[in-house]
């Protein structure tokens, strides 16, 4: 047996960070669009989209900055404000872990 932990932030009751917002900010920092990190993930564009706009009024900060196609053809990338909640929810969901890990073996340890 091992612990398995889910684990998202909220604001007020409403979900601002979590797994699934964290693959689609990684798919969209790696694939340079929305859209196809949508596609990357399986989901709809206005479900990313709706995610992202959700988890921004929530926070009060910009996590993408988009620039609209033409001649160089556009794109999304992160904000240094998404990259430090990445960077920060990862080292959170790590201690939390390793601390869950701990109290499971001291529990669990042995004949149950």
């Amino acid at each position: 047996m091992e612990p398995k932990i889910k684990m998202w932030l909220e604001v007020d009751g409403e979900v601002v960070f979590g797994a699934g917002r964290l693959c689609l900010l990684e798919s969209i920092d790696r694939l340079g669009s929305i859209n196809k990190a949508a596609q990357d993930l399986n989901m709809s564009y206005r479900a990313a989209w709706g995610k992202i706009k959700a988890s921004e009024e929530r926070l009060g900060i910009k996590l993408v900055e988009t620039k609209v196609g033409g001649s160089s053809g556009g794109g999304t990338q992160l904000t240094s404000k998404a990259k430090g909640i990445i960077e920060r929810y990862k080292d959170y969901e790590n201690l939390v872990n390793k601390h869950a890990k701990e109290i499971f073996d001291e529990n669990f340890t042995g004949e149950l």
